[in-house]
Order: structure tokens, then sequence, then C-alpha cells
């Protein structure tokens, strides 16, 4: 068992209602928004706090409770419910724009890395008041926010031992629900074990494999060969048995270009900020009850940056606690 590796802290804002967030997380994805998008709004918030709290957000877990996505209903095949857009100059209806939308309750979980987390249970109940206050003034992927109920933040022991017994008590307040984990290691797994049968097959190939069911036949039982009235049954089996409920998530952007200096690319949204074209990073996650996690670590996702390869993705960590487990 791992001990609490980001944060001596956690902020705990549960059952915030969102309406509208948006559902599509990428060019490729829908059903959930981004984790990007809630890294956002941990580093959007920090910005909004500065000069009232110098508090440092290192990392964001979110536990989804309820989610109500905005589509058709009946049949296989579902569409997005859109908004009907005003008439143009001319009295003829303007073009629509697809927007998917999806209404969620969630539990968002900040890291804290700051001296508040050491200060009185009074200034501590202060300053998880003044975020709740600031965020339902904020939007989350795009959603609007209603209040949270009784924010608060938690100091963590150092100890692993007391640090699990917390984190234990804390994960019965988040059920019943889902917390959302990376899951890197499946995709190596199954990129070993298609090349090994298909050795062209790409990255993407293998994401696509993995984020579907393969709906295979069983080996036949060949000891009592079919006869003319005993002929053989075929048993469909598909290759997501005993995974869990994975799904295919982004998880940040990889450069398409090298970085440009402050202001050389017009148009750019800050011109004093360095500039690189981009494309999305994709992976695979988990969805887990979170009685299922041990620690902060498998919970909670952390930005990572490497500039030299142009990487800028979400990272966490619940991969690297497996094998610690199965010992």
């Amino acid at each position: 068992m791992s001990a609490l590796r980001h944060s001596p802290g956690l902020l705990i804002l549960p059952h915030l209602r969102i309406q509208n967030a948006n559902a599509i997380s990428s060019p490729l994805t829908h059903g959930f928004p981004s984790i990007t998008a809630f890294l956002g709004v941990m580093w959007a918030l920090e910005r909004k706090l500065d000069g009232r709290y110098p508090a440092y957000f290192d990392s964001v877990g979110v536990i989804c409770h309820e989610a109500e996505e905005q589509v058709t209903e009946g049949g296989y095949t579902h569409a997005f419910l859109l908004t009907r857009n005003p008439v143009d100059k001319t009295g003829g209806t303007a073009g629509i724009v697809e927007e998917g939308r999806i209404h969620l309750d969630i539990t968002l979980v900040f890291g804290i890395s700051d001296d508040i987390v050491n200060r009185s249970e009074e200034e501590r109940d202060a300053f998880a008041r003044e975020v709740a206050a600031t965020l339902s003034q904020m939007r989350i992927a795009g959603g609007s926010v209603l209040p949270s109920a009784l924010p608060q933040l938690l100091p963590m022991s150092q100890d692993v031992g007391e640090a699990a017994d917390q984190f234990r008590r804390l994960r019965r307040r988040w059920l019943p629900g889902f917390a959302l984990v990376c899951r890197d290691d499946l995709l190596q797994q199954r990129t070993a074990a298609l090349q090994a049968v298909v050795p062209t097959a790409s990255a993407l190939d293998v994401w696509l494999d993995l984020s579907r069911f393969n709906w295979k036949p069983a080996p036949e039982d060949t000891s009592e060969p079919p006869t003319e009235g005993n002929k053989a049954k075929v048993e469909w089996q598909h290759d997501r048995k005993g995974q869990g409920w994975i799904v295919p998530i982004p998880v940040g952007y990889a450069a398409l270009s090298e970085l440009y200096p402050p202001g050389v690319v017009a148009n750019s949204r800050d011109a004093g900020t360095p500039f690189r074209f981009v494309e999305s990073l994709y992976s695979i996650g988990q969805w887990l009850s979170p009685h299922r996690l041990q620690s902060g670590n498998d919970l909670l996702w952390y930005g990572h940056t490497d500039t030299d390869a142009g990487v800028y993705r979400a990272r966490n960590d619940y991969a690297t606690t497996l094998p610690a487990r199965s010992n």
C-alpha cells in the first residue's frame, strides 16, 4: 500500500451538480468530460484565489455519482439533443454547431500542498467555503455549477498506516459512485498481445481494439462430434470479461510543431506565452467504485510536462500500485 504521494491535505467538494457540461471530450470520445477539463478548473481556481489564499493545488480526483447525457432515447443509435439557434439576418435557419451536453453529480477532491493545511480548523473551514463559493461562479467543462454542500479541507497524516485509515473512512462517503483512474498498463499489455498476432498493428489499432467488445466463438468441444440430430452449439464470448469498466479517454496533448516564441504565431490566445500546435493524446481509463481505492495516489490526477518530447498530459498513479497489491 502506497503513501499519499502528492498532497498533505485533501479538499473535498461533495456532490457538485454540473448542468450542461461538455460531453464531447475529444475528437474521438464522448460520454464524460476530459480529465484535462478538471485539471483546468484546478489551475483556474488557484489563480482566482491568489492574493486571498496562496494555496497550491497539485492534483485533482473526480468521483461521478450520476451522469445524464442529453441524447435521444430508444434504439441502439443515439443522437445529441441540440439547441435551436435564432434565425439569421435573412430570416433563414442559422447553422447548428453540434454540441454534446451532460448533467453530472460529482465529487471533486483536490490535493493541497500549502501551510493552509496546518492551520486551525476554523481557518481550514473558511478556506473550503471560499473555494466552494468561487467555484460556484465558474464553469466546469463548460457546465454551470450548483454549490457543494459542506466542503471540507482535511489534513492527511504523513504516516503510511494512519493515512490509509483516514482514506478508508473518506472513501465510504463517496458511495455510491465511480472514480476515474488511468490504466496505461492495459494499453501496453494489449499492444504486446495484438502485435504478437498482427505485427503491423499500430497504436491506434490497439487503442480501438481495447475500446470495444470483440466477440469471438469459444473453442469447440470436440469430445463428441456433431451428428445430424445433434449439431454443435457455438458459444460467443467477448474479450473484456473480468477487465472491469474500461473506457477510452483523452489524457492530454502531443506536439505537432516546434515551440514558437511568444507573439510569433498570429491570433494565438496569449501573445506573452510560447506557442505550439498540438493534437490529442489518448489512453485507457477505468471507472472503479471508491471502496476499491487504497490511497489518494489511486484517485488523484496531476499534470506532467515533457517539453523536449512535446508531451503535455495528465497522469494518475493507480496502475503503479497494482504490483504491490498482488504481492
